[in-house]
């Protein structure tokens, strides 16, 4: 057992699986703030295509997802101010659109044979160097700029027009979380596949609102909650042989659980 512990493989899972939910915390907390969930899911099915993309064109499958994800976030932004198209019927179209679209690609790259498995759910055991740096390195990127950005973004989350006022523009910060969601969703594809991303994005936050008295307060919460859902459920994992992204997911739902309950408690 500690020969696995300690091998390779599990390192680079642990690693990128901590990395993820230390960013993925504080960006859901916005996600659950401005009721963004759906969006999330449609950026998630996005991802697919770019690996369809990826393989049709041979280029580097994360860079592809990367770049299809950035590509939609701004188009939905674009989108979005056209007043003859409702936001969640457009999401839907979109989210569906981009699923179907990269499943019939990748079903007509009869040269290329993948785990289309492993892209629905994920795949954390089988993350490579190449996809820790990316991980890591893009941790890293919307760590900084969302600490150098939490005021403002957070000003013109709780309430747009004060912040407009007060000199802040707010599309252009509307466009840097969308940016920061959509590059925090390609590089978890990996982790806990694309029906399971928007999970970790929303489950810890969800249990750390019912916990914490502030923003701030709840955006650590929401990070310490994901890293903990992250590597119990690699233990969890490894002792039910068990997929690790779906028991990540579970793992985080429990949390959930108890927090509603300790919640309850307290306010009574």
């Amino acid at each position: 057992m500690l020969e696995l512990l300690t091998s390779d493989f599990f390192i680079y899972a642990l690693v990128a699986g901590v990395c993820l939910a230390a960013i993925s915390g504080p960006l859901g907390c916005f996600i659950v703030w401005r009721r963004m969930s759906y969006f999330g899911d449609t950026l998630a099915h996005s991802a697919l295509l770019g690996v369809a993309l990826g393989l049709l064109t041979g280029s580097s499958l994360q860079l592809s997802i990367i770049v299809s994800s950035l590509l939609l976030a701004v188009l939905l932004s674009l989108l979005e101010r056209r007043p003859d198209l409702a936001t969640d019927t457009l999401l839907g179209i979109l989210a569906h659109s981009a699923l179907a679209i990269g499943v019939v690609v990748l079903a007509l790259t009869q040269n290329v044979r993948i785990n289309l498995e492993a892209y629905l759910f994920g795949s954390l055991l089988t993350i490579t160097i190449n996809d820790l740096l990316w991980i890591v390195a893009i941790s890293i990127a919307v760590l900084v700029v969302l600490l150098r950005s939490w005021n403002s973004l957070l000003s013109a989350t709780v309430h747009a027009e004060i912040a407009q006022i007060e000199g802040l523009n707010v599309r252009r910060l509307n466009i840097l979380l969308v940016v920061m969601i959509a590059l925090t969703i390609a590089v978890s594809m990996k982790v806990v596949g694309v029906l399971l991303i928007t999970s970790l994005l929303i489950i810890p936050p969800a249990a750390a609102r019912r916990l914490s008295r502030n923003p701030e307060q709840m955006a650590m919460m929401a990070a310490v909650l994901g890293v903990l859902a992250v590597m119990a459920g690699l233990g969890v994992a490894f002792w039910l042989d068990t997929p690790a992204g779906p028991t990540i997911v579970v793992l985080a739902t429990a949390f959930f659980a108890g927090s509603y309950f300790v919640g309850s408690a307290s306010t009574n």
